[in-house]
Formats: C-alpha cells, structure tokens, sequence
C-alpha cells in the first residue's frame, strides 16, 4: 500500500473515531496518533503533499488514486467544503488535531469556534474549495502556489496518449481523462477566484492537443459561470476533451494542410464528428454525452453546418456550449492558412452569429465571460506543457 493511500485509511479511521467518541477518550486519541504518525511518515517522502476531493474522484497533487475510487470520506469532505487539502512541513499534533475537529464540523454542517478559527489561521495545513467560483472554504487560507495554474505539462502528455490510444487502439481511457479534467479543475482554481490557463500553439501538427485542453477549459469556465452543478462542469469538461477525437482518423496530410482543403478533403475533414461519436460509443465507457457532443459540436443552430441532420432538432446543451467554446479557441489559434484572430474580433464574430449559428444565450454569456474574466486568462507556451 502506498504512503498516501495509507495517510488517508489513517485519516478516514480517526475521523470516523472521533465522530463516536469524546476527544479526550483513549479510543479517540489513539486514532489520532496513528493518523499523525502516517502523516509524518509520508511527509518525509512528500513533505508538502496535496489532495483534492471532486465528488468520486481523488487526486494526490496531478495523480488520481484509483485504489481509493470507492472511499467515502472524499464526497463527505468535499461537501462540507474541504475540496482541497496541503500540508507543509513542521505541522505538529495539536494543529493536525485541530484540523481533524475543524473538518467534522464542517461535515456535521456546525461553524468553528472562534478558538478554533484563530489557531487554524496560524496551521500549515490549508484546506478550502475548488468548486463553483473557487470561493475558499478556509478564508484564513493561503493560496496555494501560482505555478499550479501555470504548467499543463502532465495534463497535455496524458491527452496525446489520450489520442494516441484512440487511434491505434480504439480505445478511450475514461480515469485518465477524468483526471486531467479533475487537474484542469484544480489548475483553474488555483487562486481564490477562477483562472483560464489556456496553451498557446507552437506547432501547427500540436494543435488537436493544445486545441482539447484550450476546449475543456473554456467549458468549464462556461458551465461554472453559467452556474452549472459541480458535476455538470466536469461532465462537459470530459466532453469538451473529447469533442474533436475523431481526428485521430484524419489522415496527417489532410489535417495539417497548410492550404485551402479540395471538397473531396473537406469532406474527410468533416467525417471526423461521426467518426469521434463512434471511438466514443465503440469505447464501452459511460460517455454519452460526450458521444452527443462530439457527433453535434458543428451544427448550427440554423441547422446548418455538419453533419446534415436528416430530421431538424434541438441539439443538447453541452454541445452548443461546446460550439462556442470550440469556435473561439479555434479563431484564436495560429493554423497554417491564417494567422489567429484578436480576441475582440472573435467575440464580435459570436456576436454577430448568435441566434443563427449559436445558441444566443450561450454565445452572449461566453462573450461577457471573456470581457469580465479578461485578466484571469493565464496563455501558456505549449512547450511549457510537453511537446504536444
């Protein structure tokens, strides 16, 4: 058993402990002494380790713990606001048994005392939200350190292998992808008001990659502004991930043309909706929706675009968000027939389209987004994220 799935058993079992004894009786006390003993011994692997609690997913700093899928403590304290959790070093046994009592009100729903709030204020364990708006739980917290925001480095890796197991296997691994939006998440949260890392491109053939990751994020900040449920966001951000990956069946030559596509080409070029909903639905995961997006992510509201639809209808909302988001990043990006488009000038072309070619409350919200959150778009270099 790992050093971190350890500390968490040790954790899970004290705070269980505490929830039926006293804090002073031996039974509670001896729990927490195992925990704080686990803790030290994994401190002195990791001596700044962090957890983040998203509903069913767990994560230790980028790296979800599968073994731990099914480990009820993670809903508990992500529902009482504790989504995030670190630990720096020289934390001692009063401070982590501090943060014990703080954790169990939180999930009884009882407000710390003022006692307590004044000695976690002075705690290196820090704990807060990455939910909805990133509002911190813990307002006496710290934010965490800035560069989580600023290297996608593991996440844009994971998304070429992403591709890369569609394409030559035809299979879709489902906790990765859930992790690198769990991490994306994470990243968009790392201070305590939302941020939108978003990779430059600095190769035209790394643009499906840089493309998934600018796409994902974009959702996500959409869907949160939009108040979607927690889940809702993460739904829609697999979904935006996957929205173009059947492009891995485009043949190199087509996909990075630096040319006008002949008709015979652009027809390829647009299969790659019908191909992505079939990896998607050939894939036995519980991907859906992201099959539905993949499949709409170009029809227009008009009901123009791609594929023709054979019976006019109203396409699901998480691709219309989609639309928009893909649309964007796209004007946005450098390819080899066009140099990108300001950000103004994509805004006034959604804009202009909304109420034909997008959703008009959609396109208008991702508009006020963009202006309001301006300052919070972080434009990394991709090589700062891997080679893509």
């Amino acid at each position: 058993m790992s050093e971190p799935i350890r500390f968490l058993n040790a954790l899970a079992q004290a705070l269980a402990t505490m929830m039926l004894y006293h804090e002073s009786h031996p039974a509670c006390q001896r729990a927490v002494d195992v925990a704080f003993r686990e803790l030290l011994d994994f401190q002195a692997q990791d001596p700044r380790p962090v957890f983040t609690f998203l509903g069913d997913e767990l994560l230790y700093g980028n790296r979800p713990l599968r073994e731990l899928k099914s480990w009820d403590w993670g809903p508990r304290l992500a529902a009482a606001g504790v989504q995030r959790l670190e630990f720096e070093e020289r934390v001692d046994r009063e401070q982590f048994e501090g943060f014990l009592a703080e954790a169990l009100m939180r999930v009884a729903g009882a407000p710390a005392s003022t006692a307590e709030a004044r000695q976690l204020r002075k705690s290196p364990i820090r704990f807060g939200s990455v939910g909805l708006r990133g509002e911190a739980g813990n307002r006496a917290e710290r934010p965490p350190p800035p560069e989580i925001a600023l290297s996608l480095t593991e996440e844009a890796d994971t998304v070429r292998w992403l591709h890369e197991e569609a394409g030559t296997r035809l299979v879709l691994p489902l906790a990765e992808a859930e992790a690198v939006v769990a991490s994306l998440a994470v990243a968009m949260h790392a201070e305590r008001r939302i941020l939108l890392p978003l990779l430059r491109l600095k190769e035209f053939d790394q643009y499906t990659t840089t493309h998934a990751l600018n796409v994902s994020v974009l959702t996500m900040a959409l869907a949160e502004y939009a108040d979607c449920t927690p889940a809702e966001v993460r739904a829609f951000g697999v979904a935006g991930l996957f929205h173009d990956i059947g492009k891995v069946k485009i043949p190199k030559e087509v996909l990075n043309k630096a040319g006008k596509l002949t008709p015979e080409e652009r027809q390829i070029m647009n299969n790659h909706t019908v191909a992505g909903a079939r990896i998607i639905i050939e894939s036995q995961e519980d991907l859906d929706m992201a099959a539905v997006v993949a499949y709409e992510h170009h029809i227009m509201l008009d009901g123009g675009g791609y594929p023709t639809m054979r019976f006019r209808r109203d396409c699901h909302r998480a691709s219309k968000l989609v639309h928009v988001c893909d649309v964007y990043d796209a004007l946005r990006t450098d390819r080899p027939y066009r140099e990108a488009w300001p950000s103004e000038k994509v805004l006034g072309y959604l804009e202009e389209k909304a109420g034909t070619e997008f959703e008009p409350d959609i396109a208008r919200a991702f508009v006020r987004m963009i202006r309001e959150w301006e300052p919070r778009v972080m434009t990394l270099e991709s090589e700062q994220a891997g080679a893509a």
